[in-house]
């Protein structure tokens, strides 16, 4: 049988842990893998009392960073000789439903990416404007680099088969490092597709914090972010 985890970044998400966990465990009875980073809520200490010998752990002790997060979490996965990994967020806008289809797919690709927009699920919410208008345009600009065809480049729910993912050389750290790994995908020649799921924002008032908050700072910081990447491979 394959070696599989779930690998979830966690910040500031204490609400959602408990849940999050008891509706995955109906589902999947395999590794879980949380990766805290530096919450100053009571993240921590719900994970805490989560850990068990399937459900692991790990607490950055300063805050990274989404992109860091899930590059710690890639670490760990790889040093542990997982053959597939499924990342989901742990804000409530990820369904563990998910999970089994995805690893079932994932046998099949080098990456499963999620996507909200490739077709309308009954019950999907609206996405808040300009987030959806950021994404429309990063997403034509990467397929335009890479040939995938996506419909959305920024969700975080995805399946990997961890021997692809260890040829990549990912540093970013911040909310850009989706988008280097889409064009690291391209240039190592890994295979993807992708599959739908749901469009979910309980909370339209989450923010990115700093000066990610203003949409027209957040598209120039991807697109800067996109430029570095293809120069850097030269794509």
């Amino acid at each position: 049988m394959p070696k599989t985890v779930v690998l979830i970044p966690v910040y500031n998400e204490e609400r959602h842990l408990e849940g999050l966990l008891s509706r995955l465990r109906e589902l999947y009875d395999g590794d879980v893998l949380f990766v805290d980073d530096g919450s100053v809520d009571c993240s921590q200490q719900v994970l805490r009392k989560l850990e068990a010998p399937r459900t692991r752990i790990i607490i950055q002790p300063q805050n990274g960073g989404y992109g860091a997060t899930l590059l710690r979490g890639f670490q760990e996965v790889i040093e542990c000789g997982y053959d597939y990994v499924i990342t989901m967020d742990s804000d409530g806008q990820h369904r563990p439903d998910w999970i089994p289809d995805f690893f079932r797919e994932i046998e099949q690709w080098d990456v499963v990416s999620g996507s909200r927009y490739r077709t309308e699920i009954v019950g999907n919410g609206e996405a808040p404007a300009d987030r959806r208008a950021i994404n429309a345009t990063i997403t034509r600009i990467i397929n335009e680099v890479t040939g995938f065809g996506i419909t959305d480049a920024f969700c975080g729910f995805k399946a990997y088969r961890v021997a692809a993912l260890a040829k990549l050389q990912l540093t970013d750290t911040g909310y850009a490092m989706p988008l280097q790994f889409l064009i690291q995908a391209k240039y190592f020649g890994l295979s993807l597709t992708e599959m739908p799921v749901s469009r979910i924002y309980d909370d339209p008032n989450r923010r990115f914090g700093g000066d990610l908050d203003d949409p027209e700072l957040r598209l120039r910081y991807y697109l800067d972010k996109i430029h570095v990447e293809r120069k850097r491979w030269n794509l």
